[in-house]
């Protein structure tokens, strides 16, 4: 199915927005880098700096739609790696937690999964 070049086009705004702001808050917001640094990772800070700099470098090239298909696929693992490592903990709770909780994690790899199978 064919979507209009101006529903791409907000869906890649979209996107981008949510994952440059998602960067540099990793970058500047000392309570994310807390909540990262707890996720018991190895050498977190440098984690945090690494995934931050792909989230902007890869929000920037979805934005001018510039290999926007492979700037997704490391959005597609960020987002996967972030419901394991932040979401499933909630299913010790039930379900309904871990579906609240994950749903906006959720709606977002949805919307890179479209954007990968759209892009060209």
């Amino acid at each position: 199915m064919k979507h209009s070049v101006l529903t791409m086009s907000l869906l890649r705004y979209s996107i981008s927005y949510v994952f440059i702001v998602s960067g540099f808050m990793k970058l500047i917001s000392a309570e994310i880098g807390n909540a990262f640094v707890n996720l018991g990772l190895p050498y977190p800070e440098l984690l945090m700096h690494v995934v931050a700099f792909l989230e902007i470098i890869c929000g920037v090239l979805i934005l001018f739609n510039r290999s926007a298909k492979s700037a997704v696929i490391p959005l597609i693992g960020i987002m996967i790696t972030a419901i394991i490592l932040t979401k499933m903990p909630a299913l010790d709770s039930g379900f309904m937690p871990f579906a609240f909780d994950a749903r906006l994690d959720v709606i977002m790899l949805v919307l890179l999964f479209i954007l990968y199978r759209q892009s060209t």
